[in-house]
């Protein structure tokens, strides 16, 4: 479900290319995708996940969960929010000759993209035709070699990088864990997405992107009239904006459309439940799920007994 804009221009073939499709990149998937920006994900399957052998610490699984499962729940998390996951491996990233970046596959794929989020925890090489190598990589001497290696210093906290439109969600200080992992993925798509919206021209004060829902019936009072939000928005554009008055007020109404359509009706909240539930289901075995509506219709009809 994209909650705003959609995608940014018909120059690219993509908006955003994920390289790594682990839980740091898809996690970053869904953020983007849901924001509605066009987005692939190029995962070969080599994410450092697939050492564990069982993953007993990730957040919702009180029982754990099979990497194997796990997998495919991201995925199909990351296809739900809009991307678009395909099994190739990017060989590399270089700057395309008009704007934006040319992304190379091992398939002999050749896609263009506006924004590119590295979140392969292995392997950055892909990124040193991008010319910035001195700064990205550092050597490290172990015994009489000397080994190169990716420098996690080298992006800031929030994934930004020197090269405007690059972003490094891994290898990063959260690789150690998977959802640490996630965690970080989310936060550097949320400030590539802010830096997307400040270029359509919204204030910064309004440039950061929450994605969360709502109930309707917390929509009340005052904040429940356009005006209000007109005159909110209204108060952090700069004096010294450049946009003419016509596009700000497109942006400023297609923000408080966002803002409304995030509250949601008790009615669409409980078909979102069912959905989700249902999704889940599609990744339980279905010996597992008829043992439990057996053992389910067994207490209800000795419970129907003791009546």
């Amino acid at each position: 479900m994209s909650t705003t804009d959609t995608t940014e221009s018909a120059e690219f073939d993509y908006d955003v290319v994920i390289v790594g499709g682990g839980p740091t990149g898809c996690s970053a998937g869904v953020f983007t995708g849901r924001y509605g920006l066009d987005t692939v994900i190029f995962d070969r399957g080599n994410s450092s996940i697939q050492r564990c052998a069982y993953l007993e610490n990730y957040l919702g699984f009180p029982g754990g969960i099979d990497i194997q499962t796990l997998y495919a729940l991201m995925h199909d998390h990351a296809e739900d929010a809009g991307c678009e996951v395909v099994s190739d491996m990017v060989e590399t990233v270089e700057r395309n000759d008009d704007d934006g970046f040319l992304v190379e596959t091992q398939d002999g794929r050749s896609v263009t993209t506006r924004r590119v989020v590295s979140a392969a925890r292995y392997d950055a090489d892909f990124l040193r035709p991008l010319g910035d190598e001195e700064a990205m990589f550092e050597t490290h001497t172990h015994g009489d070699e000397e080994h190169e290696q990716f420098d996690r210093d080298y992006p800031n906290e929030d994934g930004t990088t020197p090269i405007d439109g690059v972003y490094v969600a891994s290898p990063a200080a959260a690789d150690a864990q998977a959802i640490m992992s996630a965690g970080h993925g989310a936060r550097v798509a949320r400030t590539l997405i802010a830096d997307v919206r400040r270029d359509r021209g919204y204030p910064d004060d309004i440039a950061d992107h929450y994605d969360w829902i709502r109930n309707e019936s917390d929509l009340h009072g005052e904040w429940a009239e356009r005006d209000t939000w007109r005159e909110w928005f209204d108060e952090r554009v700069s004096v010294d904006h450049e946009l003419d008055e016509e596009r700000v007020v497109e942006l400023r109404e297609r923000e408080i459309d966002r803002r409304f359509d995030t509250y949601l009706a008790d009615d669409e909240i409980e078909r979102r439940v069912q959905r989700g539930h249902e999704r889940l289901l599609e990744h339980v075995d279905d010996e597992l799920i008829l043992d439990a509506a057996r053992d389910i219709e067994a207490e209800r009809a000795a419970s129907e007994g003791s009546e």
